[in-house]
């Protein structure tokens, strides 16, 4: 069974190989974002956390990252779960699974209404286990430049 670990300053090799696993799964070069992203991690005063799923010998396995999101419409915040990724030998294995429940736990545990997250529609395999939770919204994201 796996072990979730909140990823610290020692993870900075095996987050930024899953890191740069997920960016490449979607076709996106984030080398130039990572440095960034990990001074969210790593700051306690930055509401951005990140987990790495390990195996019995410390293998990592997958990633989830998560933060907080305003929503307008409730007075309140959400958890929005920008990241999530696992190793192409893990899928299928529930280790997507058990960082999804992480993230869920973590809002429960906070008082938080929601956990949210996207996808892209073609993800057949991830929208398996997704629609296990709950049916797709049927919301549309645009994304344009300022």
């Amino acid at each position: 069974m796996a072990v979730l670990q909140p990823v610290g300053p020692g993870d900075r090799a095996d987050w930024e190989a899953l890191f740069r696993g997920y960016a490449a799964f979607y076709r996106v070069d984030a080398r130039a974002a990572e440095e960034a992203v990990w001074g969210w991690i790593q700051d306690p005063e930055e509401p951005y956390w990140s987990v790495i799923a390990r195996d019995e010998a410390g293998r990592a396995l997958g990633l989830v990252q998560y933060s907080l999101m305003h929503r307008s419409l409730s007075g309140a915040q959400t958890v929005y779960l920008s990241d999530l990724f696992t190793v192409p030998e893990a899928r299928g294995k529930g280790i997507g699974r058990l960082l999804i429940d992480h993230v869920r736990e973590f809002a429960r545990e906070r008082g938080y209404p929601s956990v949210r997250w996207l996808t892209q529609e073609g993800n057949a395999a991830a929208r398996v286990l997704y629609d296990s939770y709950a049916p797709a919204t049927g919301f549309i994201l645009y994304s344009v430049a300022p």
